[in-house]
């Protein structure tokens, strides 16, 4: 049987571990946190029903997901910087339900044998050797026929296939939590999913997360070295940087400003558009390590997860030219998803307004599946 290194315990990595222990096989997911609480997750992601969903069903956890999904959050709407409502969908009879990240990455690992995940173990080092890669860490060395990369944007596994490095895509988002029962007026405002308010290079975002929770985000563009600093403020400095750039803007939108609990400054990176690599026996890459890309296209958790059905299945057909044609779709498949993320993140932070948003709103309730 041969031996499968995962790198990353995000939902691709696990995702493929649970798709290669079905077929049989046994790897293990080196994992640097120290347990599956140890850092937030982040918010709500929807799971797309030919990519995120057909993943779960595959897995045999369609019940768990089932069980955890909320079909009810699929909403839509858009505010100017005046507070005026310019579009309002409830979303209902959309197929991409939603799942808090915590809540599916749970259903991954308790789908898994015990022992898969080695938690508290940062990889430092990956090298060839005459019987396949050794995988080394702090208290750990091991060799394995096979390693994967789903170690995110920042993965220690690329650099062995690719010199391509994530760049700054000039917006940065603070991240916001809130909880519904101590902010109704923030719960009224996001309605029945997201809402979205947008103007000159900025914008406020909520998203109806479970349990009543509510995530925010409000996102500027602002040079990287500016980005660098504010993630070394305290809260209320960074607070008071973001009422410095919202300033103007309607009272009902700043409140997520003025209320959220700060949780974590995030500059938005991406890898090139396009990002591929001449394959190399025994080694991969999946989700954000091979396609990182903005989250305004919504792609980024629905591609980790259709990779990995497609390399377990490349995988599990036992020869190295599956795996080298595995590469070669999940390119092609993360080059559109990047374009439109692009494009996305273009469109949300522009001197356009709300414009473009509204325009993608409106093709989107003529075409769903857009």
């Amino acid at each position: 049987m041969e031996r499968v290194a995962i790198v990353g315990g995000g939902p691709g990595g696990l995702m493929l571990a649970r798709l290669l222990q079905l077929r049989g096989c046994l790897p293990t997911v080196f994992e640097r946190d120290a347990h599956a609480g140890e850092r937030p997750q982040g918010g709500s992601l929807d799971l797309h029903g030919e990519t995120g969903q057909r993943a779960i069903r595959l897995a045999g956890l369609a019940a768990e997901f089932a069980a955890a999904a909320r079909p009810e959050d699929q909403g839509d709407r858009l505010y100017d910087v005046d507070g005026s409502l310019l579009y309002d969908r409830d979303g209902q009879g959309d197929d991409r339900p939603e799942i808090d990240r915590t809540a599916l990455r749970q259903i991954l690992l308790e789908s898994l044998a015990p022992g898969t995940v080695r938690w508290g173990s940062l990889v430092r080092e990956i090298a060839p050797d005459a019987e396949g890669w050794t995988v080394a860490g702090d208290g750990f060395r091991a060799r394995f026929d096979r390693v994967v990369g789903a170690d995110g944007g920042w993965s220690r596994v690329r650099p062995l296939l690719s010199t391509a490095v994530p760049e700054y895509e000039g917006v940065t988002l603070v991240e916001l939590g809130f909880d519904t029962e101590r902010h109704p007026a923030v719960d009224a405002l996001t309605g029945s999913g997201k809402m979205f308010a947008v103007g000159d290079n900025r914008a406020l975002i909520t998203q109806r997360n479970g349990h009543g929770h509510i995530r925010g985000y409000a996102g500027v563009r602002i040079s990287e070295a500016l980005a660098q600093d504010w993630r070394k403020l305290p809260p209320a400095q960074v607070r008071a940087a973001l009422r410095q750039a919202f300033a103007g803007w309607a009272p009902s939108l700043t409140q997520v400003i003025d209320s959220g609990e700060i949780i974590a400054v995030r500059a938005l990176h991406a890898l090139p558009i396009g990002h591929r690599w001449d394959s190399r026996p025994g080694l991969t890459l999946l989700g954000d390590a091979a396609h990182l890309m903005s989250p305004f296209s919504g792609e980024g958790v629905n591609l980790a997860l259709a990779d990995a059905v497609d390399l377990a299945d490349a995988l599990g057909s036992g020869g190295w030219p599956a795996v080298s044609e595995f590469e070669s779709v999940m390119a092609a498949r993360g080059e559109t998803a990047a374009e439109g993320a692009a494009q996305g993140l273009a469109g949300a932070f522009s001197s356009k307004g709300a414009a473009p948003v509204l325009e993608h709103y409106l093709e989107r309730t003529l075409d769903p599946g857009a």
